[in-house]
């Protein structure tokens, strides 16, 4: 996720429509979870997980001291991937070195995919710095890096997460949430490199202008130090494709409602704006969410930010909570992997020092978490 430009808040209150926690099993019990890694160091946002269980995390650069930007996890510790040069950040050459890497995910091919925003500390981006890059995780060198144009990825664009699906096209396409400026979604050609944005704008893209979620008892709002609070207003953000590949799940992180579009409109360079809006469904109320992810049984899977807690939607609509406990703050990137389990970044994203008058509040670890589901990744090749 990422800051936006915001609306100055006027009266706050602490009610807010939609606020119940998911149901959890009929027993009433919230099964547990494992703690796989404890971050003593930088903040995390994402993690994915390899065919063969190998781990992958990024760290973005907002302001923490973050040598390497992406990294794997190999004998508990976080080790600079794909080595430590190219995650140096050097605005002499934005196309070479990772700047701010805001997700990784792992596609169907087992290949890691790396999306940089190209926008340390939230700055102006240009052209070179937001990119996707493929990792062969076989040789664990990069193989491909894909450059957003500007009409693609402006300056104030945020990519955020992404998703794929290779029988598309020659190679398969990418599908990614645009958090910054106009919100949105980007579709890239993975064959030629091509890419073309879709839903830019649209209300289903948009933060909720009404939404006011709450967190550790209170509001939750951007609240620099020296100034007056102002709403928490995050636009297109949480990704998932479904398991037969038709629809793109999303969500606006500031937003309690769950959207879907046809993945082949999106996936049509010639489709009209207005042929896409048409096949977007708002699928109901869902907790607030920041990423989230699919499996192959036809569930979806996000955190809910407002009551620490981990929760599965399912082919019916009906919801499960997973995990829950006073660890688990600000649950963001989720991975469902091949040894049937879904695996979630909590990061406590939302105790940092802009939230709270210039006091960082985040106390470490933060952690990497895994928890039983049953299923496995959507492997859409």
């Amino acid at each position: 996720m990422k800051r936006r430009t915001f609306i100055t808040a006027t009266t706050v209150s602490l009610t807010a429509t939609g606020l119940a926690a998911p149901a959890s099993a009929s027993t009433g019990r919230k099964p547990g979870y494992e703690v796989v890694h404890r971050f003593r160091a930088a903040m995390p946002t994402g993690v994915t997980v390899s065919r063969h269980g190998r781990i992958f995390v990024n760290y973005p650069r907002w302001g923490d001291d973050v040598p390497f930007t992406v990294a794997e996890i190999r004998g508990g510790r976080a080790v600079p991937f794909p080595d430590a040069e190219v995650n140096r950040e050097d605005a002499a050459d934005l196309a070479g070195h990772f700047q701010s890497v805001q997700s990784v995910v792992v596609d169907p091919a087992d290949r890691l995919w790396i999306l940089d925003t190209g926008s340390p500390l939230f700055a102006a981006s240009a052209y070179g710095g937001p990119k996707l890059v493929a990792v062969d995780l076989r040789t664990d060198r990069i193989v491909r890096r894909i450059l957003f144009p500007s009409d693609v990825v402006p300056s104030d664009g945020y990519p955020n997460d992404v998703r794929f699906d290779l029988r598309r096209g020659a190679e398969g396409m990418a599908f990614i949430t645009d958090s910054g400026g106009d919100n949105g979604v980007i579709v890239v050609d993975l064959a030629t490199g091509r890419s073309w944005r879709r839903l830019t704008g649209d209300p289903s893209a948009l933060p909720d202008p009404d939404f006011l979620p709450v967190m550790d008892g209170e509001p939750f709002m951007n609240r620099p130090a020296g100034a007056a609070p102002t709403h928490y207003e995050v636009g297109s953000d949480g990704i998932a494709i479904s398991d037969d590949g038709k629809l793109l799940y999303y969500c606006p992180l500031s937003s309690r409602r769950l959207q879907s579009v046809s993945v082949d409109v999106l996936a049509d360079p010639d489709a009209t704006e207005a042929d896409v809006a048409a096949t977007v469904v708002d699928l109901g109320y869902k907790p607030m969410a920041d990423g989230l992810e699919s499996d192959d049984k036809g569930r979806l899977y996000g955190g809910d930010l407002e009551h620490d807690a981990l929760w599965r939607r399912n082919p019916d609509g009906t919801y499960d909570t997973l995990a829950q406990g006073s660890e688990l703050v600000w649950i963001d990137t989720l991975s469902v992997s091949s040894d049937g389990h879904i695996y979630a970044i909590a990061n406590q994203l939302n105790r940092q020092a802009p939230y709270h008058e210039g006091v960082d509040l985040r106390r470490k670890p933060y952690l990497l978490i895994r928890v039983p589901i049953d299923a496995g990744p959507v492997r859409l090749r």
